[in-house]
């Protein structure tokens, strides 16, 4: 392990049958499940849907931070993802598509675009990790409330 930042944690606990609670070092818990051809009652999440949950969450956040440095007057973002999966085992993801949807009053496109391409490219940890084993493609729109 490197030095600077202190490792984060987490801990996964089994339930029962095929569902687990996992905790984030942070404290927080969620419920996954596998499906139910393995046992599962659906009571949670699938551990590969909290993967695409994870890299939306750190992407959507980039975007909003960097629109805000921007001074761009956004008021909201909603990230759609959609995953293909390996028909074999493993069944890594080999194709993501990320859209956004950017609301807000007078929004530039310009700032949207790079918004996006700079979380792709640079900040979002998740995306650029994903991106290693699945071809990863962004679009946007912009919904002008003006």
């Amino acid at each position: 392990m490197t030095r600077g930042l202190s490792p984060m944690k987490a801990r996964i606990k089994w339930i029962e049958n095929s569902s687990f609670a996992g905790q984030s070092g942070s404290g927080h818990t969620v419920v996954m499940e596998g499906p139910p051809e393995s046992g599962g009652h659906n009571l949670g999440i699938r551990p590969m849907e909290m993967l695409l949950l994870g890299m939306g969450g750190c992407t959507a956040f980039d975007v909003v931070q960097i629109l805000q440095k921007s001074r761009q007057p956004i008021t909201d973002c909603v990230v759609e993802i959609s995953a293909e999966r390996a028909e074999t085992i493993p069944k890594i993801f080999t194709h993501i598509h990320v859209h956004f949807k950017v609301s807000g009053h007078g929004l530039k496109a310009h700032h949207v675009k790079r918004a996006v391409e700079l979380s792709s490219e640079k900040y979002c940890s998740a995306s650029i990790m994903l991106g290693k084993s699945a071809a990863i493609h962004h679009s946007y729109e912009i919904i002008d409330l003006n």
